[in-house]
């Protein structure tokens, strides 16, 4: 069996294929590793770059596009390894970089998943939006970063450096054991893209698993590349599966409240966009919770599916607004907001 299966899921990013690919084949050169590409139906030849540029590279084709969460769902059914490394297209790999990804892995076996230092390709000295140091989630299921709150990203002056349990690992590049990702059935397809991969953490972590991250791996990540951040399709995407999130893996206790005061904060959000002058961002907040309540009954048997979700809350979970403590107590930072 291969011991690490690093699986990129591409769609229409040649030129980062182009780009980072030689990277990666130099820096992963540990023993029995595989690399994959999963073609999520690119229409801009990068099926045809891989067979004549990279015939050594493991080459998956789908027709159409899978989304992120049906792509890697169906590509690692086809990948037997021990442990799976998703990396996006658009990241730079550096030596020494699978190393202590895979050091954390070996050492515990109820690490399930971890993830390197993500930084910015394009401001190298600074943290990646989506991912930074390791990710959180608070009160009400708003996810940010160790180095990210918000819109806020930290210039990293080794601030985080160290090895920590959080509560979500980025699917920009996320090692995850094999086994266990298939135990609990993988991403949620239902998501499509978009914090399929917190939800696959918390899904962890309510089975007596842990996530961690490690200073001691750094990757440089560009972001944004298949979806803008302006896009109203992400804009649904993000809060449709938020309450997705939350509605499956909440403690009965916490459910009606944390959901009620959810959408409130939804629906103050989709006004604030509507004043703004940005009614297509106001129709997506709506078509969100529409979508929601027209799943409900789906949600509502993946919920009962979802083990320990009723006994167990993650301490990882920031037990504070990080909206109220960014725009009322005006903390920016994540050691502000943990009060260290």
């Amino acid at each position: 069996m291969t011991e690490i299966a690093i699986v990129i899921l591409n769609w229409n990013t040649k030129n980062y294929l182009e780009k980072f690919l030689p990277a990666l084949i130099e820096n992963s050169n540990l023993p029995n590793i595989e690399i994959y590409v999963a073609d999520n139906g690119s229409k801009d030849d990068s099926v045809e770059f891989l067979k004549s540029e990279y015939p050594q590279i493991n080459l998956i084709e789908f027709s159409e596009n899978q989304g992120f969460t049906g792509g890697y769902n169906k590509a690692l059914q086809q990948i037997e390894a021990r442990y799976y490394l998703l990396l996006n297209s658009d990241i730079e790999v550096t030596p020494n970089w699978l190393d202590p990804l895979k050091e954390i892995m070996d050492r515990d076996e109820d690490i399930t998943a971890c993830m390197p230092k993500i930084k910015s390709y394009d401001k190298p000295e600074f943290f990646e939006y989506a991912g930074a140091a390791g990710g959180y989630i608070d009160k009400y299921g708003y996810p940010f970063c160790r180095g990210r709150i918000m819109n806020v990203v930290e210039e990293d002056r080794g601030q985080y450096n160290d090895e920590k349990e959080i509560f979500w690992a980025t699917g920009a590049c996320m090692m995850v054991r094999a086994d266990v990702f298939h135990q609990l059935g993988g991403f949620d397809n239902d998501f499509f893209a978009h914090m399929e991969e917190i939800d696959l953490c918390w899904r962890m972590q309510n089975a007596g698993y842990k996530i961690y991250y490690t200073h001691k791996s750094t990757i440089y990540h560009i972001g944004g590349g298949t979806l803008p951040n302006e896009s109203p399709f992400k804009l649904f995407l993000n809060f449709r599966n938020n309450l997705y999130l939350l509605y499956k893996n909440l403690p009965k206790k916490h459910l009606f409240k944390t959901l009620t005061i959810r959408m409130f904060l939804d629906y103050t959000s989709a006004f604030i966009f509507l004043i703004k002058g940005t009614p297509k961002k106001f129709l997506s907040v709506i078509k969100a919770h529409f979508t929601f309540f027209k799943n409900y009954s789906i949600l509502k048997n993946k919920r009962k599916e979802t083990p320990g979700n009723e006994k167990h809350f993650p301490p990882q979970i920031v037990s504070k607004s990080m909206l109220f403590e960014f725009f009322i107590n005006k903390k920016r930072y994540y050691r502000q907001l943990i009060d260290q």
